[in-house]
């Protein structure tokens, strides 16, 4: 009994989705993808309860599928309902696995790297005269803009919709991947770095 405590369980998403086999194929992003660089990272739930906002740039430690998860709480009726966003992104990723048949926490994270612009435009202006200026986005605001465009485009799906909004995020997370221009995410951002490339 005693050998079988000390052998140390592997972590499974969901007792089921290994991390092991997970890798970012963008060098620049690695360190904001928080996989499984560190022990902490794996987790059985996406739900750590732990306090990333407390401090500038914690939120890079926070694991990446709670990140998804505490993303698709927005809109006053669905604020601070975790345990439904929760079971939401569970169903999310059996269709996932289902439609694919990889492992639907390296399918996310592929959709990240694609879904995140690189150049964006910010407003320079002074006493009334604002034009567009293009700048480079840092590697923590494109897994941010990301992770909002993925979700927003999955709840516009669902809205007055039969499909649930585990299919619409299912399909939205594998179109992102492949880079198709049927996900709202990589629509938004080509559409950005349009913008940008013509205000350089």
């Amino acid at each position: 009994m005693a050998a079988a405590k000390n052998q140390s369980v592997e972590v499974k998403l969901f007792g089921k989705w290994t991390y092991d086999d997970v890798e970012c194929l963008d060098l620049s992003l690695v360190d904001y993808l928080a996989v499984n660089q560190k022990p902490k990272y794996a987790t059985f739930l996406p739900h750590t309860a732990g306090r990333y906002n407390k401090k500038r740039f914690r939120k890079a430690q926070c694991p990446i599928v709670e990140r998804l998860v505490n993303s698709l709480m927005f809109h006053g009726r669905n604020n601070g309902k975790k345990l439904m966003a929760v079971r939401i992104v569970r169903h999310c990723f059996e269709i996932i696995h289902l439609l694919s048949d990889r492992n639907p926490i390296q399918v996310l994270v592929e959709a990240l790297v694609n879904s995140g612009p690189r150049e964006d435009s910010t407003r320079i202006g002074s006493a009334g005269t604002v034009r567009r200026q293009a700048v480079d986005v840092s590697p923590l605001r494109r897994i941010n803009m990301a992770l909002f465009l993925i979700t927003s485009g999955a709840r516009q799906a669902a809205f007055r919709n039969i499909k649930t909004i585990a299919e619409c995020l299912a399909d939205e997370i594998v179109n992102a991947s492949k880079g198709s221009s049927n996900s709202f995410a990589i629509k938004s951002k080509d559409g950005l770095e349009r913008v940008a490339k013509s205000n350089r």
